[in-house]
C-alpha cells in the first residue's frame, strides 16, 4: 500500500509519507513567511505529527511568531529545502509546505491566511475565503 501524500526535499536526503488527510491546507501569507520562501506566501498542510513518517533528519530553525510562540521550520540540512514547520501553539501538528510533495495536485487550499501583510504584487485566487490574521483566532 502507499501512502496518500509523499514528498521530499531537493535532494531526497530528507523524505516524508502520511496516509491521513490534512488537518488544514491554506496559504500563509505573513512576513515571516515571504522571508524563509522566498516568495509571496507558504502553501501549507497541517496534519497530526504522528501520523507524519519521516526519513532522514530535517535541521529546525525556530523563530517567535507575532503572537509570541514559537516557530520552528524545518529545513534539509544537505540542500536548505524547506519542508516542515512546527508551532508552539499547535502542539503535536506538524506542517508540511505543499511544494515538497512529489504529487502537488493533492494540495487543496481552504484558505488564505495573513493577507494583511501579503506583498503588493502578490495574487490570490478570488475563490478562496480571505483572513486578515492567523488562520485560527
Amino acid at each position: 500500500m502507499t501512502s496518500k501524500y509523499t514528498g521530499q526535499c531537493l535532494c531526497g536526503e530528507v523524505y516524508y509519507s502520511v496516509d491521513v488527510e490534512p488537518l488544514f491546507a491554506g496559504n500563509c501569507h505573513c512576513k515571516d513567511c515571504q522571508r524563509s520562501s522566498g516568495s509571496a506566501y507558504i502553501p501549507a498542510m497541517l496534519f497530526p505529527e504522528q501520523n507524519v513518517e519521516v526519513s532522514g533528519k530535517a535541521k529546525y530553525f525556530e523563530t517567535t511568531a507575532d503572537s509570541g510562540k514559537t516557530h520552528s521550520r524545518g529545513f534539509c540540512p544537505n540542500c536548505g529545502a524547506q519542508l516542515f514547520a512546527k508551532f508552539g501553539g499547535f502542539p503535536g501538528m506538524l506542517g508540511i509546505k505543499a511544494g515538497t510533495l512529489n504529487d502537488t495536485s493533492l494540495y487543496v487550499p481552504k484558505l488564505d491566511f495573513h493577507v494583511a501583510s501579503a506583498a503588493a504584487w502578490d495574487f490570490m485566487d478570488p475563490r478562496l475565503p480571505k483572513k486578515q490574521g492567523p488562520a485560527q483566532g
